[in-house]
């Protein structure tokens, strides 16, 4: 098992996040918005988006530029808590 402290991931890495929320206008502009605060090198071209077989729930991959395990808790931190935001992963 490994300690706390110690992580899996490499850092820096692109790292691929998984952010899922109902079909609405602006979610993505609103996760690109955020996700650009935790990564400034970030950007659409970075993003794919896949809407729900009835179109009701959107999707968003975004792979980040992960540079320490902060940044990334800090950005899972700000994506779950967004009321836009139904599951991140």
């Amino acid at each position: 098992m490994t300690e706390p402290t110690e992580s899996l991931i490499e850092y820096p890495s692109d790292f691929p996040i998984k952010i899922m929320g109902l079909m609405q206008d602006q979610f993505a502009q609103t996760m690109l918005e955020l996700v650009t605060l935790h990564d400034p090198e970030f950007h659409a071209g970075k993003m794919e988006m896949r809407p729900s077989s009835a179109g009701k729930y959107l999707a968003l991959t975004v792979t980040v530029r992960a540079t320490s395990r902060e940044q990334l808790d800090n950005l899972y931190r700000a994506l779950s808590s967004h009321p836009m935001v139904k599951v991140v992963l």
